[in-house]
């Protein structure tokens, strides 16, 4: 996909309903609200993705990308919370036994419970945003740099790009993701969520925003890890007694690596905290948790082929989960 080589891009992390963050952030990177739309004379926002859910502002958010987007001023790409409520408003295809491709159980009503609640009274809108989100592209290669939210594995990539050359998805693949052996969910799977590796030994944690889980975030770049520990990418660390568990070649096997040389690459979708930088030189996380007491963090990218460590810019979101000050 190509991208105007004059303009300068502010790629923007996770918002997750978070509009009044996301305004103050705008404003601070020099954008003015004009005609209804935020825009600047230069430059051009990149969302990563993961507009929606859990946060207080979510209509609002939605509102604010998609003009920014309809005018020129922005692109945004699909996060996986997306994903999920295209999956759980799409009807699944007849003989497969399910409803819809996202099934409706506890879980995923959870996390998409915000976003239904705030859009419950405004139904044209959300019909319109449901449609607006089928559109976005799963990643982007602009040459000097890459986005996607959360993995760039390059097979899955090439694969997509055979029958999407601009990575933007059609109905039929996404309901083929409801079978989840097929390569649809196996793509949004791994370039909106990542590569999970389970717990060893049957072993559960309850993460900080209250669901069990069974498995981890891994990283995908690291060059020779040995332990558990070693590739641990998400907030809730592991137990010592499993961080320090060597991995097994067949799990060092099924990792991925993003190396040095490769072009810039900007992800969102794995809560960082503390001071946003660069993972490697070039590799960055844009996500440091707005929606639970984190920050809404930007990367101002101009013509670097390296990252630059004073060109992240961030706000701080006020209270955390349900303040968006």
């Amino acid at each position: 996909m190509l991208l105007d080589p004059a303009r300068g891009y502010d790629l923007i992390g996770d918002i997750h309903g978070c509009a009044r963050a996301l305004e103050r952030l705008l404003a601070g990177l020099g954008y003015r609200r004009v005609a209804g739309v935020w825009r600047h004379p230069q430059r051009m926002a990149v969302f990563l993705g993961d507009l929606v859910d859990r946060g207080p502002h979510i209509r609002e958010t939605l509102h604010l990308v998609h003009d920014m987007v309809e005018a020129g001023q922005a692109l945004c790409l699909m996060g996986n919370h997306e994903w999920y409520a295209l999956g759980w408003s799409t009807p699944a295809l007849p003989g497969s036994g399910r409803r819809y491709v996202r099934e409706h159980v506890p879980r995923h009503e959870r996390l998409i419970r915000e976003t239904l609640a705030q859009l419950e009274g405004h139904p044209g809108d959300w019909r319109d945003f449901l449609t607006w989100f089928q559109t976005l592209p799963l990643c982007v290669d602009a040459g000097r740099f890459r986005l996607v939210h959360a993995c760039w594995d390059a097979g899955v990539i090439e694969r997509l790009l055979r029958d999407y050359p601009d990575a933007r998805v059609d109905r039929a693949f996404v309901q083929q993701a409801g079978d989840l052996q097929s390569f649809a969910a196996h793509c949004f799977q791994r370039l909106l969520r990542g590569i999970d590796m389970p717990l060893p030994r049957g072993l559960t944690l309850t993460s900080s925003d209250g669901f069990t889980r069974s498995v981890f975030r891994t990283k995908f770049w690291e060059e020779d890890p040995k332990t558990y520990g070693d590739i641990v990418f998400q907030p809730d660390a592991l137990p010592d007694e499993v961080a320090s568990l060597p991995l097994s070649n067949a799990q060092k096997a099924a990792l991925l690596r993003y190396g040095d040389a490769e072009p810039l690459l900007f992800v969102g979708h794995y809560w960082c905290r503390g001071t946003p930088g660069p993972l490697r030189p070039n590799l960055a996380c844009l996500d440091y948790s707005a929606v639970r007491r984190g920050k809404l963090v930007a990367y101002r990218l101009d013509e670097e082929t390296r990252l630059e460590p004073h060109k992240f810019f961030w706000v701080e979101v006020g209270g955390g989960m349900g303040l968006d000050t």
